[in-house]
């Protein structure tokens, strides 16, 4: 199994990022996909999930701002991230829980929002 992040990089306050993850070894449209993140200093945290069928969630930090969707005829899931903010700062991970203790992390992507 492999997940593959790209996309990151530094941007300006307000600006925008699409993250994206490439998914292998793995039965894609059967799985929910998460992004989180984890800026410096500070726990893992929760940004987004996808359903198989589509039906997302956000975490109240980024609700509004940022968008999660997926191409499952590409295996792939998006972030696209807009108004991005000094405290989005972080690096960005895909993740995808497939049950009975298989779980499995991307390698991670670097998001700077700075001046």
């Amino acid at each position: 199994v492999q997940l593959a992040e790209s996309g990151g990089g530094l941007v300006q306050p307000g600006g925008s990022l699409r993250l994206s993850c490439a998914a292998s070894g793995i039965a894609f449209s059967f799985n929910a996909m998460n992004w989180y993140r984890q800026a410096p200093g500070k726990p893992r945290e929760w940004v987004a999930r996808i359903l198989p069928l589509g039906a997302t969630t956000y975490a109240d930090s980024v609700k509004g701002r940022f968008t999660i969707s997926r191409d499952n005829a590409k295996n792939t899931v998006y972030l696209q991230m807009n108004n991005l903010k000094p405290e989005d700062t972080a690096v960005y991970y895909c993740y995808t829980d497939l049950g009975l203790d298989r779980d499995y992390w991307g390698q991670g992507t670097q998001v700077t929002v700075s001046s």
